[in-house]
């Protein structure tokens, strides 16, 4: 066993170093050997496996003000948009950008912030998937209203409602609708950050419903905006570095919400349907159009595997669409060659994987998405002990993980997340893997984190 604990400190050689803290050492789960190793493959093979492919796309920003020596020191320019009125008055009125760059991309030796979209629907998983972002970065955010760390800031977008709950009620324009929401500050205080300046943003509180005094935020290596629409507004896609979009299927979203709002909420299942239908024009209209202008798509529907009849939303399919990009970021697939169709079963076979009932079925193919070209990895089913799972990452190519096993460790270290017994959290974890993989590129800088062992028996 090995005893070790992550904490990211930035060295002055530009890379993000892994520190060990004795006195509070955590010792890693001893993990069953499967009955397979990587020693058939060619030595070719091993290294696409363990290292990432090829140069970085790495870029900086012009510090085009004078930098503040320290908060206090900050002057401050009313942002654009806020003087937004959507018929409650100019609630944005103290939203701000500051005239200097802040002093946190000194104190934090930014080279410059990154900016993620991910998109979907409320209640669609986007939480958990952050959790598993800050896992594969290992870093962790605080619990304040905007969650900030050493490396990553993740702003939600219903920060910019014009609507607070009552004027929504009043009005009867939903929280989908663009008229609810300030897209021409939003675009201008994303553009502030990429640029190195602090914001005064507003907050939207989801305890009360009503939008409360604005909090600044300051600019991180990775900033992550999530929420309904951060890929609509030609303008905020233009401070976007990578976007991704969660698209959970209807029937899939009926069955989660119907069981997070009775049980949790003590919502007849009625209501909670009738909800559901009424927002479903706007989310056709205003959150949908986004997966074209996404790079990456979580996919998620219910199994086409064989089970009984009225099963189908309780075992997933899980769908990664990988378009092509012009940021230099491959795309996952199976087995030796990218482009080539897999339809494989991992149950099957000699020292397969033990999977309970209704199986895994793991598919790989391409198709078009849109107007692009897409590399699709699919994961239908369930999976039976996570330690497993190293049987399907071995056949897994350009994940971009720091060692072969990375994969499934964090899927252990998440292992009582929602979707970490099927596909929905396995294809969580390769995104969240390719979102490194696009922050290395972009900056140039490298993620270290503590190397367990290059196979099972390691550990």
């Amino acid at each position: 066993n090995v005893a070790l604990v992550g904490a990211l400190l930035y060295t002055q050689t530009g890379e993000v170093g892994a520190s060990v803290a004795a006195s509070r050492a955590h010792v890693a789960p001893r993990m069953v050997a499967p009955k397979f190793s990587m020693s058939g493959l060619r030595p070719a093979q091993r290294e696409a496996r363990v290292s990432a492919h090829g140069k970085g796309i790495v870029s900086t920003i012009a510090l085009d003000a004078p930098v503040a020596t320290s908060e206090d020191s900050m002057t401050w320019i009313p942002a654009k948009g806020n003087e937004v009125d959507a018929g409650m008055g100019q609630v944005h009125i103290d939203a701000a950008i500051s005239n200097e760059i802040s002093p946190v991309m000194a104190q934090k030796n930014i080279q410059r912030p990154v900016i993620f979209g991910v998109a979907a629907d409320s209640g669609c998983g986007k939480s958990t998937f952050l959790r598993r972002v800050n896992a594969i970065f290992g870093t962790t955010t605080s619990k304040a209203h905007t969650p900030t760390g050493d490396l990553i800031t993740t702003i939600c977008l219903d920060d910019f409602h014009t609507l607070d709950r009552t004027g929504r009620g009043q009005t009867g324009i939903s929280a989908l609708d663009v008229r609810a929401n300030n897209f021409a500050l939003m675009a201008d205080q994303l553009k502030a950050l990429k640029q190195g300046r602090a914001i005064k943003k507003p907050i939207y509180n989801h305890d009360t419903g009503a939008i409360d005094p604005v909090e600044t935020i300051h600019p991180n290596h990775i900033i992550i905006v999530e929420g309904l629409h951060p890929m609509l507004d030609k303008d905020v896609i233009e401070s976007l570095d990578f976007t991704f979009y969660i698209d959970v299927s209807d029937p899939v979203k009926k069955a989660w919400k119907i069981e997070r709002d009775m049980v949790e909420r003590g919502h007849k299942k009625e209501d909670i349907i009738a909800s559901i239908e009424s927002r479903k024009p706007d989310f056709e209209k205003f959150v949908e159009p986004q997966k074209a202008n996404a790079d990456v798509i979580i996919s998620i529907e219910p199994t086409k595997l064989d089970v009984a009849p009225g099963e189908e939303t309780k075992y997933l399919n899980t769908r990664l669409i990988q378009k092509e990009n012009q940021h230099g970021i491959r795309p996952v697939y199976m087995f030796e060659e990218e482009g080539s169709t897999v339809d494989w079963d991992p149950c099957a076979g000699p020292g397969a994987m033990a999977c309970p009932y209704p199986g895994t079925r793991v598919r790989y193919y391409n198709e078009m998405s849109g107007e692009k070209h897409a590399n699709v990895i699919e994961v239908d089913g369930v999976f039976g002990e996570t330690e497993e799972l190293f049987f399907i990452e071995e056949r897994l190519s350009n994940t971009n993980t720091k060692y072969f096993g990375e994969l499934t460790k964090q899927m252990l270290k998440n292992k009582a997340a929602p979707g970490s017994g099927d596909g929905s959290g396995l294809v969580q974890a390769l995104v969240a893997l390719k979102m490194r993989e696009s922050y290395e590129r972009f900056t140039g800088r490298t993620i270290q984190i503590p190397k367990w062992g290059l196979f099972l028996d390691d550990y």
